[in-house]
């Protein structure tokens, strides 16, 4: 995998961190989805909307990037999620992050080095 490879697909966690990001704002900002009405009244908030139209070209972008490198390259990126929606959910929001997810995330950074460049 080329360094222009790992870059483009950290963009595409970005992109999904950034969808989930405002996903949570979209909960935050409704009320409980109890009943249909409360779904439907989802088509008025404009970060459910921000979060699909990322999610939407996210999708388009990895099935571009998924053109240019075998699946078993690429899908160990989608795992950056699991550290930038929670680094990013600890500024954004104030979430807590243990020593203990800490942890997990180091083993999810050498797990990308390990599939990703080494050998390579």
């Amino acid at each position: 995998m080329t360094l222009i490879q790992a870059g483009q697909l950290s963009v595409f966690a970005i992109l999904i961190a950034a969808g989930q990001i405002l996903f949570k704002r979209a909960a935050d900002s409704e009320p409980p989805l109890r009943q249909l009405a409360d779904v439907v009244g989802l088509a008025d908030n404009a970060y459910v909307w921000g979060a699909l139209l990322i999610y939407g070209g996210a999708t388009v972008y990895w099935i571009y990037l998924l053109q240019q490198m075998p699946l078993t390259r690429a899908y160990p990126f989608a795992a950056l999620s699991f550290i930038l929606v929670p680094a990013l959910a600890w500024l954004v929001f104030g979430d807590v992050i243990t020593p203990r997810y800490v942890l997990g995330v180091a083993l999810i950074v050498a797990g990308l080095y390990f599939s990703s460049f080494a050998g390579s």
